[in-house]
C-alpha cells in the first residue's frame, strides 16, 4: 500500500442491512499483501456478504473498502479494473456453461484486459496447467466433475493476473472426495504468495495455510489472530461453541 503498511484491502466501519436485518454491523478489518485471510463462523454470521461487499456484488449501506488505500467507491477506479484486480471465486463455480475450459479463460482476458486471443490464450494455458486441468481445455462444464469446474474457475480467475482472490466457500458445493484437488491448488496458490481471503468451513486449511484466522459471528467480528490463537486457543465463548461443532 502507498503508506507501507502492507495492506492491500481494507474494510472500515462497513455495515450492510437486508431490509430490517442488519447482516454486517461495522466490521473492520484488513488483508495484507502475500497473506491467506481465512473468514469462519456458522451459517448467517455474515462471512459471504462480507465478501460479496469487498467484491461489490452487494453494495455497503456505510462504511469503505480501500484498495491501495483508495475508496473503491469514490470513482478513482473503474468497477471493471477493480474486478480484474480481485478476483472471485464462487461456490457455484460460475461458469459459462456454452464454452469450453479455455474459452472459460480466455473470454474475460480479452473482453475486460483488451488481450489478443493468441496471448490470451497462452496465458489461459499457462493456468489451466497450473490447475491440473491441461487436458480438458476442450471440455465443457457438463462434461467435468465439480471438482475441475472448481479448478477451471481458478485457473479463469488467475489468467486476468489478478493481486488479490476471494473465495466464497469453494468446496461447500464439492462432493467430499473432490475438496481435497480444490485445497490443494489453493495451498499451492498460498505458497506462491498470492493474496487471498477465503470463507471457508475447511478448519484444517485455515489452521495450515491462514496467516489471519477471522472468527464471525452475528455481523461482527468476535475473534481475529493468527490461527495458533484463534482456532487453538479460543477466547470469545461462541467462537469456542462454534470450534467445537465443526471439529
Amino acid at each position: 500500500m502507498e503508506n507501507g503498511n502492507g495492506n492491500v484491502i481494507e474494510v472500515v466501519h462497513l455495515r450492510k442491512s437486508f431490509g430490517n436485518n442488519p447482516v454486517l454491523k461495522d466490521i473492520d478489518f484488513a488483508a495484507r499483501k502475500g497473506e491467506v485471510t481465512c473468514i469462519i463462523g456458522s451459517s448467517g454470521s455474515g462471512k459471504s456478504t462480507l465478501l460479496r461487499c469487498i467484491n461489490l456484488l452487494e453494495l455497503p449501506d456505510a462504511g469503505e473498502i480501500r484498495f491501495h488505500g483508495k475508496d473503491i467507491q469514490s470513482g478513482a477506479m473503474s468497477l471493471a479494473e477493480y474486478n480484474a484486480r480481485v478476483g472471485m471465486i464462487f461456490q457455484q463455480f460460475n461458469l459459462f456453461y456454452n464454452m469450453t475450459a479455455l474459452k472459460n479463460c480466455m473470454v474475460g482476458q480479452m473482453k475486460v484486459l483488451g488481450r489478443k486471443p493468441a496471448e490470451a490464450e497462452e496465458n489461459a494455458m499457462k493456468y489451466l496447467k497450473k490447475v491440473g486441468m491441461e487436458r480438458y481445455t476442450g471440455a465443457k462444464p457438463r462434461q467435468l466433475s465439480g471438482g475441475q469446474k472448481q479448478r477451471v474457475a481458478i485457473a479463469r480467475a488467475l489468467s486476468m493476473d489478478p493481486e488479490v482472490l476471494l473465495f466464497d466457500e469453494p468446496t461447500s458445493a464439492l462432493d467430499p472426495e473432490m475438496v481435497g484437488e480444490v485445497l490443494t491448488v489453493m495451498q499451492d496458490l498460498a505458497k506462491s504468495g498470492l493474496t487471498m481471503l477465503v470463507v471457508t468451513h475447511e478448519m484444517g486449511f485455515a489452521r495450515t495455510v491462514a496467516d489471519n484466522v477471522v472468527f464471525m459471528d452475528n455481523g461482527v467480528i468476535a475473534e481475529e489472530g493468527p490461527p495458533q490463537d484463534v482456532l487453538v486457543n479460543p477466547k470469545h465463548p461462541r467462537l469456542k461453541e462454534f470450534l467445537a461443532s465443526v471439529l
